[in-house]
């Protein structure tokens, strides 16, 4: 069967009855003053008629851009960078460019290791949660960093959209100091990200300030099984926390196994908290408490500061606030019910 041609400019032309030059203005938009109303209508009407597209990426290389955008992640396989790339990629597509996801190994060198070969196939980057030399392997590449911490470098400092995760993570040991809970145990990610460390350290103070208030940490990897067994070490311990603080939604689901394999109830023996507000937070039972992070608009906020610097403007930082989102997991202590 043959192949089925596609029209091309000069075939608009010669529809239109007019030069390729004058369907190249038309079409691209910079006919005002230099082609009649009329002559324009009649470009339009001919483009239509034959079903003819522009070739965008001729188009692109002849702007020399690409209108494409990097978003790199730690993994694809955390539900939380799902909604990042879809506000990333609304925002794009309202400005004509294109998002395109790709993981970062610990390991990789330089743009060779990625999925573009060079940095020139690649207009900006979005760096959500990792460490601001990661774009050392883009020199040169504007960049905006997402929930990644505040770039403190002296210079030129990377723009930033973070999620206020101290603040959220202060909420949760509020709202668990307020059921009366003195001892709490963290359940910590054994990542070395800014965010991360960031929940740990608010953790720590929020509790160092209760009166008689008590922390115990363990880390593990953001998976169930992991996150399973550091429970199971801190609820073991002779006087174990009445309540599990978690640094992921993931994580609370391993908190919640390790209190079942120990016959404890959630929350009537242990409230368990978790962080992120994913779609597992309703699917677990009971209902989890946790910190609601708004992944989508992360990722909008992020493109559109992208947007801005691509212009030339420079944009400031932001903050995105969590919301505390308490549900059925968290209750007071069981001492504390009993007037201990």
């Amino acid at each position: 069967m043959p192949a089925i041609s596609r029209p091309t400019s000069k075939d608009v032309a010669q529809e239109a009855g007019v030069s390729q030059s004058t369907v190249s203005l038309v079409l691209g938009g910079k006919w005002s003053g230099r082609v009649s109303p009329a002559t324009a209508r009649g470009v339009r009407d001919a483009a239509e008629r034959l079903g003819y597209r522009p070739n965008q990426a001729a188009r692109n290389l002849r702007l020399g851009t690409t209108r494409t955008v990097l978003l790199m992640v730690p993994t694809l396989s955390a539900p939380f960078f799902g909604p990042v790339y879809t506000g990333a990629a609304r925002v794009a597509a309202r400005h004509g460019f294109g998002v395109v996801v790709s993981t970062w190994p610990d390991d990789a060198q330089g743009p060779a290791d990625s999925p573009f070969g060079s940095a020139e196939a690649i207009d900006g980057v979005l760096a959500s949660s990792m460490a601001v030399d990661a774009l050392g392997r883009f020199p040169g590449t504007p960049a905006v960093m997402l929930d990644s911490g505040p770039d403190v470098r002296p210079g030129a400092p990377v723009p930033t959209v973070d999620f206020g995760v101290a603040d959220g993570m202060r909420a949760i040991a509020g709202h668990l100091a307020g059921l009366g809970h003195r001892r709490f145990g963290h359940v910590a990610a054994a990542v070395d990200q800014w965010t991360f460390h960031a929940r740990a350290e608010a953790l720590a103070r929020t509790v160092a300030a209760l009166p008689g208030g008590v922390l115990t940490r363990d880390t593990c990897a953001i998976d169930v099984t992991s996150a399973k067994d550091a429970a199971l070490r801190l609820l073991s311990a002779p006087d174990p926390p009445t309540a599990l603080v978690c640094d992921d939604d993931l994580i609370a689901a391993g908190a919640y196994k390790a209190a079942r394999a120990l016959g404890l109830d959630v929350p009537a023996d242990l409230s368990v908290t978790g962080f992120d507000d994913v779609l597992l937070a309703t699917a677990l039972e009971p209902e989890l408490t946790t910190v609601r992070l708004p992944a989508e608009e992360l990722g909008a906020r992020g493109m559109t500061a992208l947007l801005d610097l691509l212009a030339g403007r420079r944009p400031a930082a932001r903050v995105l606030p969590g919301e505390l989102i308490a549900r059925a997991s968290t209750a007071p202590p069981r001492a504390a019910t009993k007037g201990v």
